[in-house]
């Protein structure tokens, strides 16, 4: 059982920067698909990345682009959200999720594609 762990969240003002990190212990083939996902309040969740730990492909949803990185450390199991130039409305809870990857390919950052799901942590920016 794959089981994601996230940590990093916190305050920050606009314009800052926040790392997210996902620990996940369980992994037991080679290639996974893993994807930071968000939800506001009162707002459903929606995807923000997606990396293939195969072959590294990443997926960003356009709100993000140029902004925030998702990457991984193998070795750690852990895969990385860099948020820069943070917005209020990146404001939410992150969560890091996991599923099987078939390939290498891109991993679409689709909440029912993903089986496994961490507590989330919380982001908060002010203006």
């Amino acid at each position: 059982q794959v089981q994601p762990v996230e940590s990093g969240g916190g305050s920050v003002q606009a314009g800052g920067s926040l790392r997210l990190s996902c620990a996940a212990s369980g992994y037991t083939h080679s290639k996974y698909c893993v994807g930071w996902f968000r939800q506001a309040p009162g707002k459903e969740r929606e995807g923000v990345a997606t990396i293939n730990t195969g072959g590294g492909t990443t997926v960003y949803a356009d709100s993000v682009k140029g902004r925030f990185t998702i990457s991984q450390d193998n070795a750690k199991n852990t895969v990385y959200l860099q948020m820069n130039s943070v917005k209020p409305e990146d404001t939410g809870m992150y969560f890091c999720a996991a599923s099987r990857a078939l390939g290498r390919g891109s991993c679409a950052a689709v909440r029912v594609l993903f089986n496994f799901w961490g507590q989330g942590t919380q982001v908060t920016v002010s203006s």
